[in-house]
């Protein structure tokens, strides 16, 4: 590991530095004649690269040569998290989709039904709605949750429901084939360990406001705790054109991040848009950057729903975009995994 100092360190910092390192078995020697650029030599673990960074004496880890975070790559293979009938990752592509929020059983079965007829494997709908104001829809909570577990007692899809508060992880992972924690509740650091523990498929969406960096260490909490069933989930980030869309797609990060880790990645193209009309075209750029599935909002009647109908499309939509799918994961060897053989025509 190669650690850079702070310049003009007073002599305590800079003992502390080495002290750190030699409780962690490195040996360490400066190599530059201002004594700021410290070599340690000896094993790595995934924590080392953190404590040396809480240091207020480094300035930057500039290598962290065989020091690996969970989430890094370091030559693992790609990871597939299997969810159900749905699996993310070593080449093969799933789709989720389904209502921004659970808010009647007959319609969440009717859309379960349409979007399992087009390609869908997994049913995303949220009984917790985390939401800007305290006035909007808040969803139907464990009421919500039952009506996901009898849908898919009813469809056999599994089921992607979000989790907002560390005291309701064992409710919603009884009713749920995989946790998400969404884009506001990517920093809940009590949560995040939570989901670990709990040993559940987990959807972690990156923050409006993260970093890709602090989007791999929020990760980095649930793996932890020995939960290694963690897909990414790229939903855009905050920009300063909000007239043209809700948020930017960051194609560039899905891109790097499956260089980066062996985790899979999957893309939400309704919350990147923020507009129906143009969910096909954000879907086809994830899956074309390496993407390794989609979470789409899909709505028999988004005129009806209480939260996001303007960025829900209908079923008829979603099967183009199921489609698209199976032609593009199919360009770099790639397969989707769906209800059904798709067919264009």
């Amino acid at each position: 590991m190669l650690l850079r100092l702070r310049p003009s360190l007073i002599r305590a910092q800079v003992e502390a530095v080495l002290e750190l390192a030699r409780s962690l078995g490195y040996r360490a020697r400066f190599i530059d004649e201002r004594r700021t650029l410290l070599q340690l030599e000896g094993d790595g673990a995934p924590d080392h690269r953190a404590r040396f960074e809480d240091l207020c004496g480094v300035s930057a880890v500039l290598d962290a040569g065989t020091v690996r975070e969970l989430h890094e790559r370091a030559g693992r293979p790609d990871r597939a998290v299997d969810v159900g009938p749905a699996c993310f990752g070593g080449g093969v592509v799933s789709l989720i989709a389904g209502p921004c929020a659970v808010e009647d059983r007959e319609r969440v079965l009717e859309i379960a039904r349409a979007v399992q007829a087009r390609g869908a494997t997994a049913l995303r709908g949220g009984a917790w709605k985390p939401r800007t104001s305290p006035y909007s829809f808040q969803g139907l909570k464990h009421a919500g949750l039952e009506i996901l577990a009898e849908v898919r007692a009813e469809t056999g899809l599994a089921i992607v429901t979000e989790v907002l508060d560390p005291r309701d992880v064992a409710a919603v992972a009884e009713a749920a084939d995989m946790l998400q924690i969404g884009a506001r509740s990517m920093t809940n650091f009590a949560l995040l360990t939570e989901v670990g523990k709990a040993k559940k498929p987990v959807l972690l969406k990156r923050s409006y406001m993260a970093t890709v960096r602090e989007f791999l260490l929020a990760a980095e909490y649930v793996l932890a705790e020995g939960n290694e069933e963690v897909v990414l989930c790229e939903r855009g980030i905050r920009g300063f054109d909000s007239g043209t869309t809700r948020n930017l797609l960051d194609v560039g990060a899905v891109a790097h991040l499956k260089r980066a880790t062996h985790l899979p990645v999957v893309v939400d193209p309704s919350h990147a848009a923020g507009r129906g009309d143009l969910v096909r075209a954000l879907s086809r750029a994830g899956l074309a950057a390496g993407a390794d599935g989609l979470i789409i909002e899909v709505h028999s009647d988004p005129s009806e729903t209480h939260s996001d109908g303007a960025q829900a499309i209908l079923p008829e939509t979603f099967g183009e975009i199921a489609r698209d799918a199976q032609v593009i994961a199919g360009l770099d060897g790639r397969t989707l995994r769906a209800s059904r053989v798709l067919r264009w025509g």
